[in-house]
């Protein structure tokens, strides 16, 4: 799975975020500290197997919008929402919007 994470990380640093603002945003969602995140990737190979092993944030419904033209609250399929709320929470952490924001605090 690093190499789904690694155009993640690539997309948050070019536009001046942190390696570890990431981590914060990913942990939050997924309710790991960094050391259960790094060995969750680790072992696993797919977004099916990483989001079959977490237990989401229970804030996660709070996040809400758009990512590709599909609104992230209304999709049926359970795995694709949680790969579309990280979607949006990378891309808000992206987009500059302050920590507490994209954190729903």
């Amino acid at each position: 799975m690093g190499d789904d994470l690694s155009s993640v990380f690539k997309k948050v640093t070019r536009k001046g975020r942190t390696k570890e603002e990431l981590a914060e945003v990913i942990c939050w969602l997924t309710q790991l500290d960094t050391t259960e995140l790094e060995q969750t990737i680790t072992s696993t190979r797919t977004l099916a197997e990483f989001f079959a092993k977490i237990k989401l944030n229970p804030k996660a419904n709070l996040i809400k919008g758009k990512v590709c033209g599909i609104q992230v609250e209304v999709l049926a399929d359970p795995f694709l929402r949680k790969v579309r709320y990280l979607d949006k929470l990378v891309d808000e952490l992206a987009q500059g919007k302050p920590m507490a924001k994209v954190l729903r605090t």
